[in-house]
């Protein structure tokens, strides 16, 4: 290896990631930390981000990844930070960390966070959460300005103490380089940016008491904003002074990635799946079912519907029931998901009439998941409605939310969709992407690297070091394809009627959660 590697941080809900990539976006060495995001006690819905954790976790996945790393000569080396060009990141969107005037962090959620009920209802019986929606594209249950009122209202030290505002994104460029600043596609999902200026909104931030001095400046993505600290470079073993530029939110760039564009319908698979089109307007939802947020491209905006937890409903799976494949899965020397899709490919469309219900499609103004179930196992044929059958049940579950989201952007937008493209770590396997093409009813494709986001970070790594001229010029390699999968006529035939049921089933069991009976999986702030 005698070109430069470029490097991709990634905090997702569930998990951390550092990526190496080569200048031609191959992928080099990575490291992967999972973690989880703790209750505050006495906080209702609430979840806490640890930064300290955070950092520790995200610093051990950028030496995993230069360790790991493939440098083209035998001694197993792997790839020193004096071989990286740039670093930029990436991360779930609406997490936010607050800092007081010495730099400190004294305030830090993740997306997921929903403490803040009263404080949603408050902004909508007030007429300002559709007012908001309008402006900045989403709805206020996990968006900064119900949040920011809650720490008013329950936590006014905080709020008074805190000189800078920043996404988890825009947090991981601080900790390398101490410089605080945002970019429009993370910073647009705080919920405070006019959506056609790219900016932050002249009068939202107002709403929530906070000053306009505490927002930081904006930057395009690709843009140098800093560069690696002595204190980042002694933990991460990345070289001080490598160049740090403005990445993005990690659903647009899983689009950069992929290389999508306008007009496309595209599913982001990681913890969340991101169902998505690229337009050529800030277009909002008038039921206020979708959210609408900025791209990383200039002039460019994401409609998108929000598969909550389809992927951690896999890893959930994986850990409560599947031990067994586990431990195979690590005599075999492969991934886990590996032989729990095998079992699952077993069982015929329709996972033997087993039914998952696990998220919702998407509507912002009534963001509420059923409780988890399965539902309608035969005791009589243990083989075929166990362990395969709930796992290619969940796999249809998140395909019809899929296939929700993407009627909801046909009829927003007139566009018709004849094939879709799925990045991700779903992607990665070969039963998920053929559920996805059955249930959509269209060619699928995967891309060559399914590390999306993080290779869309790369880019703009790439770009802020000069190995590209922008953004968009690495897009042709980036459309190559890894494989397509075809509809298959029965099993799509099949799945037309059972996503008709599916939904009214889960409607029941929606209503069943609504009544206190049970609990749900996830109901937003003001849902």
């Amino acid at each position: 290896m005698t070109g430069r590697y470029l490097l991709a941080i990634d905090a997702g809900t569930g998990s951390c990631r550092a990526v190496l990539f080569t200048e031609t976006g191959e992928q080099a060495g990575a490291g992967q930390r999972e973690w989880t995001h703790r209750e505050p006690p006495g906080v209702p819905g609430g979840q806490d981000f640890d930064v300290h954790a955070g950092w520790q976790a995200i610093a051990a996945c950028v030496r995993d990844a230069l360790r790991s790393a493939d440098n083209g000569a035998d001694n197993g080396a792997g790839a020193t930070g004096d071989q990286v060009a740039a670093v930029a990141a990436t991360s779930m969107r609406e997490g936010m960390v607050l800092y007081d005037a010495s730099g400190r962090e004294i305030w830090a959620c993740p997306n997921v966070d929903s403490r803040a009920t009263a404080e949603a209802a408050d902004l909508i019986r007030e007429g300002a959460a559709a007012k908001i929606y309008a402006e900045a594209g989403d709805w206020v249950s996990i968006t900064a300005p119900a949040r920011l009122r809650w720490l008013a209202r329950h936590r006014p030290d905080i709020l008074g103490a805190t000189a800078s505002l920043g996404m988890l994104s825009d947090w991981i460029v601080y900790r390398l380089t101490g410089q605080h600043v945002t970019e429009p596609s993370c910073g647009s999902s705080s919920g405070m940016f006019t959506l056609a200026s790219r900016r932050w909104s002249p009068s939202i931030p107002a709403l929530c008491g906070l000053p306009a001095a505490v927002l930081p400046p904006v930057a395009d993505p690709g843009t140098v904003v800093g560069e690696v600290s002595a204190a980042a470079a002694a933990l991460t073993g990345l070289r001080p002074g490598t160049p740090v530029t403005a990445g993005g939110a990690d659903t647009q760039l899983g689009l950069l990635g992929a290389g999508a564009e306008r007009d496309e319908y595209t599913v982001v698979a990681g913890t969340f799946w991101q169902n998505t089109v690229l337009l050529a307007e800030p277009l909002i939802d008038p039921e206020v079912r979708l959210r609408t947020l900025c791209h990383v491209v200039p002039d460019e905006w994401m409609l998108e519907g929000i598969g909550f937890y389809c992927g951690m409903s896999m890893r959930w799976f994986r850990d409560a029931f599947c031990d067994a494949e586990v431990a195979l899965a690590r005599r075999r020397g492969v991934d886990p998901y590996v032989v729990m899709e095998e079992a699952a490919a077993q069982v015929p469309a329709g996972a033997g009439g087993v039914i998952a219900i696990l998220s919702n499609v998407m509507n912002a103004r009534r963001w509420a998941h059923a409780s988890p179930s399965f539902l309608q196992f035969d005791l009589a044929s243990p083989a075929a409605s166990g362990r395969g059958a709930c796992v290619r049940a969940i796999e249809e579950a998140a395909a019809y939310v899929a296939r929700g989201h993407r009627d909801i952007i046909t009829s927003l937008t007139g566009l018709r969709f004849g094939e879709a493209v799925f990045t991700g770590g779903a992607a990665k396997g070969r039963l998920w992407p053929q559920i996805m093409a059955d249930v959509l009813g269209v060619p699928v494709h995967i891309p060559v690297v399914t590390e999306s986001s993080a290779l869309g970070a790369a880019v703009c790594a790439g770009t802020g070091a000069g190995l590209y001229s922008g953004l968009l010029e690495p897009r042709p390699g980036l459309r190559r394809r890894a494989a397509t999968f075809e509809p298959d006529r029965a099993a799509a035939a099949a799945y037309d009627e059972r996503y008709a049921a599916w939904r009214e089933i889960y409607q029941r069991m929606l209503d069943i959660t609504d009544d206190g009976l049970l609990s749900p999986l996830w109901r937003a702030a003001g849902a």
